[in-house]
């Protein structure tokens, strides 16, 4: 069984790392209570459960039993249990930053200012990041730079070959995706949106890949893009790219494209060996804007 305890700095990014962590694999529990640790780590090592990776949010939030971490910590560790800790960082600036573009109160500042917030979290917390096993800065850091840290921390290239690959669908009409790396058009593909009956519902639904699916194109550009996607990946590998991101758009991202989207990352999941995560990025918008 691997334990990873991800903490760090209010603002520096667990949440964002905690879904990722979620997205290569692990089972993440965030604000975990701190007095349940061990006793939760023993009946994970018992074999009553099914995961076998877990991440553990621990930060400022746990108040007063912070301080018990450090040494429930050694104890787990000199049990002979695999704790590794990564801590989540960023510089104070950046912090203030984010704080102040998100409106949002630092735990810890009160009434004060959130410069002092930040100088007492990073006193309370300086024990952890004296213990952790990696230190991620995410001061200049992407989301999708993250992903691959991450992905080259925990997943290396054993399991994955060091490479995590996003399929995407999104709607033209809201822009194309600004980190994609390949981008396909399926507007040539017949649109649902023009049948009152499935207009409401999306390529998540079967009404709607049945329709689209029944195409004989459709099916011949999954087959080509399989081909090119499974020929591309060890040349990127090779290249020393760790992050794909291919997109795949229609009108508004939410018929077509999700249909082809969902059926390439189904196609790839078989004999898959390297990290593969789907997304919608456009999928509510028409309904979030009344349309």
């Amino acid at each position: 069984m691997e334990y990873v305890i991800v903490t760090g700095m209010s603002g520096a990014g667990k949440s964002t790392a905690l879904k990722i962590m979620e997205d290569i694999g692990y089972f993440c529990v965030d604000n975990f209570p701190i007095p349940l640790l061990e006793k939760f780590v023993e009946f994970a090592d018992s074999g009553e459960t099914q995961y076998q990776k877990i991440a553990f949010g621990l930060d400022i939030r746990s108040g007063e039993s912070l301080k018990y971490l450090d040494q429930i910590i050694t104890n787990l560790r000199m049990n002979g249990h695999m704790i590794r800790i990564l801590f989540m960082d960023a510089s104070d600036q950046v912090l203030v930053k984010r704080y102040k573009e998100t409106r949002r109160a630092h735990p810890l500042a009160g009434t004060d200012r959130v410069e002092k917030g930040i100088e007492q979290e990073r006193r309370q917390i300086s024990f952890l990041k004296e213990m952790a096993d990696y230190i991620i800065d995410t001061s200049q850091l992407l989301t999708r730079e993250l992903h691959a840290a991450l992905g080259n921390i925990f997943l290396g290239k054993q399991e994955y070959d060091n490479i995590y690959v996003t399929v995407l669908s999104f709607g033209f009409k809201y822009g194309i995706p600004s980190d994609a790396d390949l981008v396909f058009d399926v507007r040539f593909l017949p649109n649902p949106y023009y049948l009152e009956a499935l207009r409401p519902k999306t390529g998540n639904d079967p009404e709607i890949q049945q329709f689209v699916l029944k195409a004989p194109e459709a099916n011949i550009f999954l087959d080509k893009l399989e081909d090119m996607i499974r020929f591309l990946i060890p040349n990127y590998i090779r290249e020393g790219k760790n992050q794909l991101v291919i997109a795949i758009g229609c009108t508004g991202g939410k018929h077509r494209s999700v249909t082809l989207t969902n059926a390439i990352y189904q196609r790839l999941k078989k004999n898959q060996k390297y990290g593969l995560r789907v997304e919608h990025r456009d999928i509510d918008k028409d309904a979030k804007r009344g349309k």
